[in-house]
């Protein structure tokens, strides 16, 4: 999960899933919406992304505060399901953070930069996935992690 470039970075260009639309992938509702661009999914990884607003109830003193950066990761796991869900016609699930691992934060973003997030499938079995997850702008890793996530079946 390390690097210092962002590894596809022509999977962040066009967007198939934002503004209200994001909101048939995730369960979240304003004020705590953390995904604000879907653009797919490749084999076991999924690609979405957040423009980092002044508005954002976690952003404080001119920055995206860490429970921010966690629940982008939460939200962009959940928009991966989501999307797979509806591309399947199945009901969108809940899912319950179980599990945060490893977490790294190597710096804070500001207002306006553009984050770009890999989500990656390292395991599923029985309604809980283990993922791991990088945060990116395609000058800087800002932040990544392993996250358990258990989903609730509707």
């Amino acid at each position: 999960m390390q690097g210092d470039t962002l590894s596809h970075p022509s999977l962040f260009i066009e967007p198939i899933v934002s503004g209200e639309a994001i909101f048939e992938l995730i369960p979240q509702r304003p004020p705590i919406v953390m995904v604000d661009s879907f653009y797919g999914v490749e084999d076991i990884c999924s690609y979405s992304g957040l423009t980092v607003e002044a508005s954002n109830v976690f952003f404080e003193d001119g920055k995206l505060r860490e429970p921010g950066l966690v629940e982008h990761v939460a939200q962009s796991a959940a928009a991966r399901v989501g999307y797979v869900c509806q591309q399947e016609n199945r009901p969108v699930p809940v899912g319950f953070i179980g599990q945060l691992k490893n977490f790294k934060i190597y710096d804070l973003p500001s207002e306006g930069d553009k984050l770009c997030t890999t989500i990656k499938i390292e395991s599923e079995f029985g309604g809980v996935s283990l993922i791991s997850a990088t945060v990116r702008t395609a000058e800087t890793l800002w932040a990544e992690c392993e996250m358990k996530i258990f989903l609730q079946e509707n």
